[in-house]
């Protein structure tokens, strides 16, 4: 519907007015009480049209860039559906809690975030959550199928995305606010008028099996690796399972499953709408009033039970056809970004292993001395598709975490040299800690490294939704004031106190599981095989990590054919 322009802010001064009355500042704010739930994550099919950091990309898909622009002041037509009644038109509900960045930017990004995630997937139903959340933004509404709604968002140079991880499920995209009409009324019918359509589902249950069965088990074995670390660690626990699912529990999966899943956690009470840009002064109390659609429903407050104890060092060997050996080991850490150590834990990590970077510790020591691989890197967040990004994505929060090293594929014959040196680099880390030189480094890198986390709108936003999540105000300047309290003896302290290399659990992918496994639980010596002459110095110090003792038994070892991963 179009407004005179004199009535439409006349409207528009009201409702800031109101809202600031109702909700405070019209700056950052984030309404409704602090939750501790939060991600999976879902690859779609058919192509969209963003501009991002590389490049324009075709689509609609469940994951993927900031958005993108449309061209000049295009507004498409799209159909105006008669929505039906629903619960939330019988009465007000809960608070629906909101995150919101008003701005200048002639882009209005949408990251709509529900409370619940993998980790609440029913015992022989894992899968669900992923797959609810593929039907919504890769199944079409009640009133256009998925197709054409890749057809009314391509001339909007936009797309609308799904992300699950553990204890959250977001719904983002970014639109040009000339096109914001058009652009909400087809995501928001997605979310509240879903389709549900058979073929859609047969269609979208597929893509995840193919996605577990052939993109991880068949061509990634650096994902395969990572993934299967968290399930070797979580086993038992409801982390235990990758955020697609498994195999066998998908192909189980019914339609009556997903809108069952959809109707149980699809609330007000599980919802947090965030908003960002150049948006009208009173779109944000639309928006919860047509969200008012949903059930109410009651908070999913998952409870979850400590990580099972890891004693001493265990082994899991995936067996596949491959040239090179990807190897990742980690163990559960108490501490999350609400933590008081984790600025300082978060500096450690950077130091010994920041994603990408060539100044990093391990990266020094391992690919620029030695020339094993691409890179080895350390984590204490959950960090999927560290091969295709340099920076974590936004709402990945979780209640546990773990410190995970990536060992990128190396050869086959430097394997056990490659695991020896990660290993013998962590107990000189915890034996010594860092020095004085290393820590300031270390804090003005991150200082600056900080605000390209949320380089783009839409990643401020994300970023905002996890510190209402932590509960820690916003993430740029908690970083900062934090790195600036630290001092020397904090991170050594930490260091100490959460990091250690006796208990760690360790995944391989590598074509020869049975001979890996005997070097390995023989302790045998592992010389390292270099193509051209190294210095004398560093020859002397591969001696010592090729005798390095791992003390891993056999019965500490297992060995799973790749395709009972993820089964």
């Amino acid at each position: 519907m179009r407004h005179d322009r004199g009535l439409w802010l006349a409207v528009g001064i009201i409702m800031v007015i109101l809202g600031t009355l109702v909700h405070g500042s019209p700056s950052w704010t984030a309404s409704g009480a602090e939750t501790m739930h939060g991600r999976g994550n879902v690859h779609g099919a058919l192509p969209t049209m963003r501009n991002d950091d590389r490049g324009p990309v075709a689509a609609l898909t469940m994951i993927g860039g900031d958005g993108g622009r449309s061209p000049g002041n295009t507004l498409m037509s799209a159909p105006t559906p008669k929505r039906p009644p629903s619960h939330g038109d019988a009465g007000p509900g809960p608070k629906i809690a909101t995150v919101l960045l008003p701005g200048e930017s002639p882009l209005v990004s949408f990251r709509i975030l529900f409370n619940v995630g993998a980790a609440s997937d029913p015992p022989g139903k894992e899968g669900v959550a992923a797959l609810t959340a593929a039907m919504l933004s890769q199944g079409g509404s009640r009133q256009m199928t998925y197709e054409q709604i890749v057809q009314a968002m391509y001339p909007l140079a936009t797309s609308f995305t799904a992300q699950v991880d553990k204890e959250m499920t977001v719904f983002y995209g970014t639109t040009h606010r000339d096109n914001l009409e058009t652009y909400y009324r087809i995501i928001s019918d997605m979310l509240l008028d879903p389709g549900w359509r058979e073929e859609d589902f047969t269609r979208l249950k597929t893509e995840a099996i193919n996605f577990l069965k052939v993109n991880l088990r068949s061509s990634n074995d650096e994902e395969l690796g990572k993934e299967e670390l968290y399930n070797f660690i979580y086993e038992g626990h409801p982390y235990g399972h990758h955020n697609r699912g498994r195999v066998g529990a998908l192909e189980k999966l019914t339609l009556a499953d997903v809108k069952a899943f959809y109707r149980q956690h699809y609330t007000q009470a599980n919802l947090v709408i965030g908003l960002a840009g150049g948006y009208p002064p009173d779109f944000p109390e639309r928006v919860i009033t047509d969200f008012r659609r949903l059930p109410p429903g009651s908070p999913t407050r998952l409870k979850l039970p400590p990580p099972p104890p890891i004693r001493g060092l265990k082994m899991r060997i995936i067996q596949k056809e491959t040239r090179a050996t990807a190897i990742s080991f980690g163990f559960p850490i108490p501490v999350n970004r609400s933590h008081p150590d984790w600025p300082a834990l978060w500096l450690v990590r950077s130091y010994f292993g920041e994603h990408r970077s060539s100044n990093s510790y391990l990266f020094q020591r391992m690919r620029e001395i030695r020339g094993l691989n691409y890179g080895d890197y350390a984590y204490i967040e959950y960090f999927p598709r560290g091969m295709f990004q340099f920076y974590p994505d936004p709402n990945l929060a979780r209640q546990q975490q773990i410190f995970q090293v990536w060992i990128r594929p190396v050869e086959p014959r430097n394997a056990h040299f490659a695991l020896r040196i990660a290993l013998y680099e962590l107990k000189k880390l915890v034996d010594r800690g860092m020095t004085r030189e290393d820590f300031e480094a270390t804090r003005q890198y991150l200082s600056k490294f900080v605000n390209l986390m949320v380089r783009t709108q839409d990643r401020r936003l994300g970023y905002a939704l996890d510190s209402r999540y932590y509960g820690i105000g916003e993430f740029t300047q908690y970083v900062r004031r934090a790195l600036a309290r630290l001092t020397l003896d904090d991170v050594n302290r930490v260091i100490k106190k959460y990091l250690q290399y006796k208990n760690i659990k360790i995944v391989v992918v590598t074509k020869d599981a049975r001979g890996f496994r005997d070097a390995v639980a023989s302790n045998r010596p592992s010389p390292i095989h270099y193509p051209a002459p190294k210095p004398k110095e560093i020859l002397q110090e591969d001696e010592i990590i090729a005798h390095f003792h791992l003390d891993l038994r056999p019965e500490d070892i297992e060995i799973v054919p790749v395709e009972r991963v993820f089964q």
